[in-house]
């Protein structure tokens, strides 16, 4: 079976998220987090719900992938995550990166993430909708007028007894989540690093 291929517009969001999560990296290298001196259990309890958001999009998005991967636009996929929003893919990696930024510890990386995912994914999800009325016609129209676009109605859900997967494009779509975790761990290191002094802190950070 050969691999995935991917979209110029999936590439295209694939790159600003790497570029997102280098410029985070960045940041959190040449900075201090100024809630550690002022209010230090306030860290604790962003961390724990970075934690929890990230867990939610991991496993979210490995829903999505256990039910998209390797059909794109072959099938209008309408159940699981599907049946609950017809962008759960987007919604999960929205929470996910939420978690990400929160794991931070400041307010200000959750700002900016929320920001820019308001401004770039509405015209995304806006484009993809076009195509797939083109290509669903009347299927997806009545798909459309049912099924909220982005935040999940879980009272829709619907989930078969049986589903046919394929584990090869899943295993693919899979690794994409792993991302969640290892950046939790760059971002603990990261922190280590400067309550050790060997990380310069040039700014504050809230």
């Amino acid at each position: 079976m050969t691999k995935e291929k991917y979209s110029i517009s999936e590439k295209l969001r694939l790159f600003l998220s790497q570029v997102f999560a280098v410029a985070v990296v960045v940041l959190l290298l040449i900075s201090a987090n100024g809630w550690s001196s002022t209010l230090p259990f306030f860290n604790t309890i962003l961390f724990v719900l970075g934690i929890i958001f990230a867990s939610i999009g991991a496993l979210g998005r490995l829903w999505c992938s256990l039910y998209i991967a390797g059909y794109k636009t072959d099938k209008l996929i309408q159940l699981g995550p599907y049946s609950m929003c017809r962008n759960p893919l987007y919604f999960f990696s929205f929470v996910g990166a939420l978690g990400l930024a929160l794991v931070s510890e400041t307010f200000i990386i959750p700002i900016c993430l929320s920001i820019g995912f308001a401004l770039y994914y509405p015209r995304v999800i806006k484009s993809e909708e076009i195509k797939l009325e083109a290509i669903f016609q009347e299927e997806f129209r009545e798909y459309l007028n049912t099924v909220p676009r982005f935040f999940p109605k879980f009272s829709l859900l619907e989930e078969p007894k049986e589903y046919l997967v394929k584990p090869i494009l899943f295993k693919e779509h899979a690794f994409d989540a792993i991302w969640f975790i290892w950046f939790i761990g760059i971002v603990e290191i990261i922190k280590d690093l400067h309550i050790l002094n060997i990380l310069p802190t040039l700014l504050t950070i809230y």
